[in-house]
């Protein structure tokens, strides 16, 4: 999926281009997240979302190795979370933010039987890409 130019949006841009997910997609996703070296490789990749993720940078940030880094990686690209790019001779990998955002729109759909809830303390709202609800986002 190509998004604004060879960046991918912050996710506020996002709003017309979330994705609807299926339970199958969210399983994927959330099973490859379920791996701390992957969570962490995410995580940092998120991070750096407005210019993205070279892998050496990746292995001098968090020490994985390189060729463990190359399944890691695989793996999140294979769940949909990560993109990458070729740039020159180097590979660039950027967060699916739609994806993202996707996830989050999932896991929150029917939040309090879609009744209006009060949020424990603690928790900040982030709006749904394309809804007027909000999710909540531990702080």
């Amino acid at each position: 999926m190509r998004l604004d130019g060879p960046y991918h949006p912050p996710l506020n841009r996002v709003r017309c281009l979330y994705m609807t997910i299926k339970n199958n997609a969210a399983v994927a996703a959330f099973t490859a997240l379920g791996q701390e070296s992957r969570l962490n490789i995410f995580r940092l990749i998120v991070q750096r979302a407005d210019r993205g993720v070279t892998p050496s940078e990746v292995i001098e940030l968090l020490g994985i190795p390189g060729a463990t880094l190359s399944f890691h990686l695989k793996e999140l690209h294979h769940a949909g979370l990560i993109s990458v790019q070729r740039q020159g001779r180097s590979l660039v990998y950027r967060p699916d933010l739609a994806f993202v955002a996707g996830l989050v729109a999932f896991l929150s759909e029917n939040c309090c039987g879609g009744q209006p809830c009060e949020l424990p303390s603690g928790i900040a709202t982030v709006a749904l890409p394309g809804r007027s609800r909000k999710a909540p986002i531990r702080t």
